[in-house]
């Protein structure tokens, strides 16, 4: 059936056939990636999330104060501010996963 078309046309067909075949798993992969982490699973590059609320400012998180969520690993200055994100975290994760 191919050999009707030129080259070119066969190559434009099938590189449409493969990514026409690959579109939906990297849509579907990246619908479930609900928070933007680090290759190392920590979310907001360790920034306390808590503190941009609370403080209107960024601060770098302590591993010491962790806590993972959205299989995410979120990290806090204080002990109070970890306890205030476990409380409600979706007051306080960023919207649309931090994107």
């Amino acid at each position: 059936m191919l050999k009707r078309f030129s080259t070119k046309t066969r190559l434009v067909i099938v590189t449409t056939l493969i990514a026409a075949f690959l579109l939906p798993w990297a849509i579907t992969a990246s619908a479930f990636d609900k928070i933007n982490t680090t290759f190392w699973g920590v979310a907001i590059k360790g920034y306390d999330t808590v503190a941009y609320h609370t403080e209107g400012r960024a601060v770098k998180g302590n591993s010491e104060f962790s806590h993972t969520w959205n299989d995410a690993k979120w990290y806090f200055v204080s002990k109070e501010n970890l306890e205030l994100f476990v409380q409600d975290p979706e007051r306080y994760s960023p919207q649309y996963g931090g994107h």
